[in-house]
């Protein structure tokens, strides 16, 4: 009589943990298939293609358009074709359809370098078009599932002009992108240069120059100068001394004095010269 009513209490409880088990799956596919299936339908007055990275009009919440590489902090989706989702939310003269989370095909170039999966997407060069996310993109996208590695399935080229005025072909292909657009884990925060001194520096390089290098290089100027400047000072001073005490050979002393200035110049400019490597390099 125990044993079986110890029986009858067994069975229950395995009968309700599969219960449970189950509902919690059902539960678990259903919030899977909600996070992924709701895109949602916005106007625009671009010509905007499926798989583009955009963001929100400036003062107009209601249409989207192609993201650049100045505003990733405004980055809001991915433009996807409405049958790629049970659930759409838009109303008739809406005309792209937008996803914030999922799995969806995203135009990539690369700019960045080859993407892998698992590699992070970020906003390119190239309004509307992602590429590999390094170290100094604030904002991605989300993370690769397919790869793209510029030779193979090329939708498109254009090129690229940097500031030193070199120009780069970049190729265009789509990538499968588990959206979820959050801060790049992989971004450096460098210390904060001043802009003037940033400037300098950049026009001195003809491209980005990271913190660390203006820092260092104003270290080298601060050296050879302070180096330069006790070279000349000694000089002049042992001249000053040395013409006091016999100021008949005042010819030699001051063509001592010329050699140490042209030194102390010397100096100073191979200080500038290393700095210029640094920046440039």
């Amino acid at each position: 009589m125990l044993r079986a009513k110890l029986k009858q209490i067994f069975i229950e409880k395995k009968f309700l943990a599969i219960l449970g088990l189950g509902l919690l799956l059902m539960f678990s596919h259903a919030h899977l298939a909600g996070s992924q299936a709701v895109i949602q339908g916005y106007n625009t007055d671009d010509s905007l293609q499926s798989g583009m990275i955009v963001m929100f009009k400036q003062d107009d919440t209601s249409k989207v358009a192609a993201l650049t590489a100045a505003t990733p902090d405004k980055m809001q989706g991915v433009v996807v074709n409405p049958n790629d989702a049970p659930v759409t939310i838009s109303s008739g003269d809406q005309k792209v359809y937008v996803a914030t989370t999922g799995h969806y095909d995203v135009l990539v170039s690369d700019q960045g370098g080859e993407v892998k999966p698992g590699d992070y997407i970020t906003i390119s060069s190239v309004d509307g078009i992602g590429m590999k996310a390094g170290s100094t993109q604030p904002v991605v996208l989300g993370k690769a599932l397919t790869g793209f590695d510029g030779k193979n399935s090329v939708l498109g080229n254009t090129t690229l002009k940097d500031k030193a005025g070199k120009q780069s072909k970049i190729n265009f292909g789509k990538v499968t992108v588990d959206i979820s657009i959050s801060r790049n884990p992989q971004l450096k925060v460098e210390a904060n240069v001043p802009s003037s001194l940033r400037k300098v520096s950049e026009a001195v390089a003809q491209r980005d120059v990271t913190a660390n290098r203006i820092y260092l290089g104003m270290v080298m100027i601060f050296i050879t100068s302070f180096v330069a400047a006790v070279v000349l000072y000694a000089g002049v001073r042992s001249s000053i001394v040395a013409l006091g005490r016999n100021p008949l050979s005042r010819k030699s002393i001051f063509r001592s004095l010329i050699q140490v200035i042209v030194t102390s110049v010397i100096i100073f400019l191979c200080g500038l010269f290393g700095v210029y490597l640094l920046l440039k390099l």
